[in-house]
């Protein structure tokens, strides 16, 4: 299965680079990457210079960018889902999407200076700070109960969506409302090769701590009594994989805006696909959340040229009608 998905993969970032307003055959395509990769000694120019520019500087940092965070946001929803037992989870039940529109929308806002720089760390800070407000909440009562946890993120988000919506009624700039529903809604336009390396490097991170740790993320689904019983601290290793979630959701929706449901999708097809041992859903949640965020982004950019949609109406198109089925399929949350 992670063969198929990879496959899958690798034919939609195949059609993103090649398909636009402008088409390039999927032969050139390759060749134009496989120039910039190893020189012309290995593949010799045989294309305009105007098709290098569109697939090398414009399509394949947008088509990296998009399955980057795909991938982030796939692997995040599969951990929280874990860490909640509750298959109708994904970065947003926690408060951590909101927290990160907060802050970046508080650099629009307020006009800070290099405000290009700040947005990405404006929202991995409201991204974190939200985390711990809701932690903060729960831990207050005790035990971090997974119900709790999401009923507090629940609460924290909508009072930080209030206070997102009243920055932009009240700023004086009549064009934020239009720029902040246009980054909410996320998309991947403004990719560049020098916003990638972050989101890289954090989903590498992210993957390099939670594949040890997939053994463990299999106890949580037993409960926390069995869990405990069998040695896994189950406090600490709850807290440690929130901040981690926190970390991953601030990065990639610093680089792409607020786009949903690719957390709450993703990790349940991964399942529904090979089973509940994390050992397997996260490869393939992996694959499947690039993959997918790479096709969403090919319909927005194409479906309506020379206009482009956000992709996060396409997710919700989407992942609207799965989250009905899945909530329908589970009976009631927590099942």
């Amino acid at each position: 299965m992670t063969g198929v998905a990879f496959v899958v993969l690798l034919v939609l970032a195949t059609a993103g680079i090649m398909v636009g307003s402008v088409g390039v055959d999927p032969a050139t395509a390759w060749k134009i990457i496989g120039h910039r990769i190893f020189g012309s000694g290995i593949v010799a120019p045989d294309w305009t210079r105007s098709q290098d520019l569109i697939i090398a500087d414009a399509r394949l940092p947008r088509v990296l960018l998009a399955g980057v965070v795909g991938a982030g946001l796939a692997l995040v929803g599969t951990t929280i889902q874990a860490i909640v037992r509750n298959p109708l989870a994904g970065p947003g039940i926690l408060g951590v999407s909101a927290g990160a529109a907060a802050g970046a929308v508080a650099v629009l806002r307020f006009g800070v200076g290099g405000s290009a720089v700040l947005l990405p760390i404006a929202a991995f800070l409201g991204a974190l700070a939200a985390i711990f407000v809701v932690l903060g909440i729960v831990r207050g009562r005790g035990a971090l109960d997974p119900i709790r946890l999401v009923l507090a993120g629940v609460a924290v988000s909508a009072v930080l969506s209030a206070v997102t919506s009243l920055m932009v009624l009240t700023s004086p700039d009549q064009g934020l409302a239009g720029q902040v529903l246009q980054w909410t809604l996320g998309g991947f336009g403004g990719a560049k090769w020098s916003a990638l390396w972050v989101p890289a490097v954090a989903l590498a991170v992210g993957v390099a701590v939670l594949m040890p740790l997939a053994r463990r993320l299999n106890l949580l689904l037993a409960g926390d009594e069995n869990a405990t019983a069998l040695g896994l601290d189950v406090r600490r290793f709850r807290f440690v994989l929130i901040v981690l979630c926190a970390v991953l959701t601030g990065v990639m929706v610093a680089v792409s805006g607020v786009i949903g449901f690719i957390g709450l999708m993703i990790p349940h097809i991964a399942r529904l696909l090979v089973g509940s041992d994390h050992r397997r859903v996260i490869p393939v949640a992996l694959l499947i959340g690039a993959a997918f965020a790479i096709g969403t982004d090919l319909v927005a950019r194409t479906i309506m040229i020379p206009r482009e949609l956000p992709v996060g109406i396409i997710t919700a198109l989407v992942g609207g009608p799965y989250f009905v089925w899945l909530l329908r399929r589970t009976g009631k949350v927590g099942r």
